[in-house]
């Protein structure tokens, strides 16, 4: 079937004449497209295409052809979608295969784009012309045969189930399936008007709702009005500020009425230009938006870049504790831009660089390595940003470090989307440091190094690692002036009760993923008393004396790179929690 899909695109690169796209009438033009056999072949392999399959993708690669390959995915509904839209993601799968062809489809999806049927369904369109008795007996056919491809509530996802009962049918049982899909992409300067990225996912909607940081906003707002406004697309802003203590429901809330004022549709992908706090709190108000809206996800951040942005877990705080509220909502296109990273304090690219060591340490050596040659330049640089050539060593080893990253964290994160199970190397330092990040004020990065920097101690006291290779950990984050060491771990009754919280939301398992066999590799810490814990901290402190600063961070709290303390708010919200759980509830009499 995959196959099938790639020959069908091939053959009709091959056949089709440019002529038609060039005829002065378009409705002539979309005749003599339409209504030829191999464009019939070509709507029934993307309508049949295992949209959702590994052999789709093995295909495209196969083909060098991966570029191609969302656009085609999304086809499978293509019958549903307007006729600019449908020639839009045609254009796309030609360019991946042949960018010659590529580039006739794009300049007629443009004239289609610009046309006054370009809002049209392509399906309407069709039951027009010559062929209307085939398209009528397909999109019948497919009521019941494929759903999906012909009345979609979304192109990104389709589910399914099978069903058993008793023959008197009191009892049901059933298995529920669903599957989604994303595209994950590293690119440069996607505001500027060349990169076409955003208004080829915008174009045919007709709008774009956006959600963008304050922050973000007074450095990027006017770029951004001006790349829409020169692709003709109309923008819907929506500034929020989000800092640390803004990752609450009430921002949530927020953003929910602003999406019931506006009107968001299901099948229209908000875009969020942000941080790591916008990356999550708006992925949860589109998770919870009719259930299930779609979002483009724009990193301006090395948190968001290469975890918060890609991840599919969306949330926010609660009741003093990080992430406590959420949903498992990942976005259908999410975009890393280093353009963005010249403008951020060093500050923020440490704890940044913090997820990056995380996924280095435990799943890929090559990327270790590739921090270890970068090391504090890559900080001063912004990621080769900043006074540097673009072909410079460091501009190079920048952009291998974000791919190796994201292509690490996805294949880590993805292949457990709904975090069924708890063998998870993303969460290494995420064991321990949830329940002090916030009591310390840390920025997350710091408190995440913080975990990471034990949870290597104690793998190198398991001997799952050797001497060398736990220094080395510790040298590689201490070179960044992320923290190993931060006085909140002396309250030990916090880090313990840090650790009970973690194994109830691990489903009654501790299950610490830890570097296991060497750097690059993962195991999982399952048990640890209270007394065992004690005694690491305590030993880790002392260790953590020999390193630069004693081991303390450069700039580690949130209120040092210019961020509201959330331990404030932390302790605020926690109090107001205790006053309502003390008050004795109101009770009404019957009418």
């Amino acid at each position: 079937m995959a196959n099938n899909t790639t020959s069908a695109v091939k053959a009709f690169i091959s056949a089709y004449d440019s002529e038609p796209l060039t005829y002065t009438n378009l409705d002539d033009s979309l005749e003599a497209v339409c209504c030829r056999a191999f464009f019939r072949d070509l709507i029934l392999a993307f309508v049949n295409s295992p949209a959702f399959s590994e052999e789709l993708g093995k295909e495209f690669a196969a083909a060098d052809a991966i570029a191609g390959l969302s656009a085609c995915r999304s086809l499978r509904s293509c019958l549903n979608f307007s006729i600019g839209r449908f020639f839009g993601l045609l254009a796309e799968v030609i360019s991946a295969f042949s960018p010659d062809a590529g580039t006739e489809w794009t300049q007629f999806a443009t004239r289609v784009h610009q046309s006054n049927v370009g809002g049209n369904k392509l399906l309407e369109r069709l039951l027009r012309s010559a062929d209307s008795k085939f398209y009528q007996d397909l999109a019948a056919n497919l009521v019941d045969e494929n759903p999906h491809a012909i009345y979609p509530t979304s192109s990104y996802r389709e589910s399914e189930a099978h069903v058993v009962s008793t023959g008197d049918d009191q009892i049901i049982e059933a298995v529920m399936t669903s599957r989604t899909f994303t595209s994950i992409r590293v690119v440069e300067n996607c505001l500027d008007p060349e990169e076409t990225v955003l208004r080829d996912m915008y174009i045919a909607h007709g709008r774009c709702v956006c959600l963008v940081d304050q922050n973000v906003e007074s450095y990027y707002g006017e770029q951004i009005e001006q790349y829409f406004n020169h692709h003709g697309i109309h923008l819907e802003k929506l500034i929020y500020r989000a800092m640390e203590v803004d990752k609450g429901i009430h921002t949530v809330e927020r953003m929910l009425g602003d999406f019931k004022m506006i009107g968001v549709c299901r099948n229209e992908p908000v875009l969020i230009i942000g941080g790591g706090v916008l990356t999550d709190t708006g992925g949860l108000a589109c998770a919870l938006y009719h259930r299930n809206t779609p979002y483009v996800m724009l990193s301006t951040s090395i948190v968001a870049g290469i975890d918060a942005g890609p991840s599919p877990r969306t949330c926010c705080d609660g009741f003093g504790y990080k992430n406590l509220f959420g949903a498992y909502h990942a976005p259908v296109l999410s975009l890393t831009d280093r353009s963005f990273f010249k403008t951020l304090r060093q500050g923020w690219l440490r704890h940044g660089i913090a997820e990056i060591i995380k996924m280095a340490t435990v799943k890929n050596l090559e990327l270790f390595e590739y921090l270890e040659q970068a090391g504090p330049e890559l900080i001063e640089t912004r990621f080769g940003t900043l006074n540097c050539e673009p072909n410079a060593k460091i501009s190079v080893l920048s952009q291998k470090i974000l791919g190796a990253a994201l292509r690490s964290y996805v294949e880590a994160e993805y292949d457990n989307l709904y975090e069924t199970h708890q063998c998870r190397p993303h969460a290494y330092g995420h064991t321990w440091s949830p329940g002090f990040e916030i009591e310390a004020g840390l920025l997350h990065g710091h408190a995440v190094a913080i975990g990471m920097g034990f949870g290597a101690y104690v793998s190198y006291r398991d001997n799952w690692i050797t001497a060398e290779e736990f220094h080395r950990i510790l040298k590689l984050i201490s070179s960044f002036g992320l923290s190993l060491w931060n006085d909140v771990l002396l309250n030990k009754e916090t880090v313990w009760a840090s650790q009970e919280k973690i194994v109830e939301k691990r489903g009654g398992n501790l299950a610490a993923p830890l570097p296991k066999g060497a750097i690059g590799k993962c195991g999982y810490l399952n048990t640890m008393s209270q007394e065992e814990l004690n005694e690491a901290i305590n030993t880790y402190r002392q260790i953590c004396q020999d390193y630069p600063r004693q081991g303390l961070g450069i700039d580690p709290l949130c209120s040092d790179v210019g961020l509201e303390d959330p331990s404030t708010v932390g302790h605020s919200l926690m109090e107001t929690v205790k006053t309502h759980a003390t008050e004795t509830p109101e009770v009404l009499s019957p009418v």
